[in-house]
C-alpha cells in the first residue's frame, strides 16, 4: 500500500510539475526594427499636350520609371538607387518624337523635373 501511495504521489508531484513548466517565465530577445532606407523620388511635371514615358539612367541602361499623361504632375518613387546616387533623367513622349533629359541628377529626397 505504501508503494500505491508513493507511485500517486510521484505522479501527482510530475503532473504539477508539468502544469507549472508551461507558465514559467520564458527569455524574450528585443529587437528595433532595421531603419528603413531613405526614400528618393521624381517630381514630373509634364506641360506638354501628350503622355510621356519617364525613365531613369545609370551605368547606361535605363530604368523605366512610369508614364505620365499629359498636363499632368506625378510624384514618382524611385526603387533600387540610394540616396545619394547620381543619374541621368529621361522622359520620351508616347510618339517617340521628343526627348527631354536632365544628367548629373543626385537622388536626395524629391527631385524636381518639369517638362519642357
Amino acid at each position: 500500500m505504501k508503494a500505491r501511495a508513493y507511485g500517486l504521489f510521484v505522479m501527482a508531484a510530475l503532473i504539477a510539475g508539468i502544469g507549472t513548466t508551461g507558465c514559467a517565465p520564458r527569455q524574450v530577445e528585443v529587437r528595433t526594427a532595421p531603419t528603413p532606407p531613405t526614400q528618393v523620388s521624381v517630381q514630373v511635371t509634364n506641360h506638354l499636350s501628350q503622355a510621356v514615358n519617364v525613365y531613369i539612367t545609370s551605368g547606361g541602361s535605363d530604368t523605366f520609371l512610369r508614364q505620365v499623361d499629359g498636363n499632368s504632375t506625378v510624384t514618382v518613387p524611385v526603387q533600387g538607387f540610394a540616396p545619394g546616387t547620381t543619374v541621368s533623367l529621361k522622359a520620351v513622349t508616347v510618339d517617340g518624337t521628343k526627348t527631354y533629359t536632365r544628367d548629373n541628377v543626385v537622388l536626395n529626397g524629391t527631385y524636381q523635373f518639369p517638362l519642357p
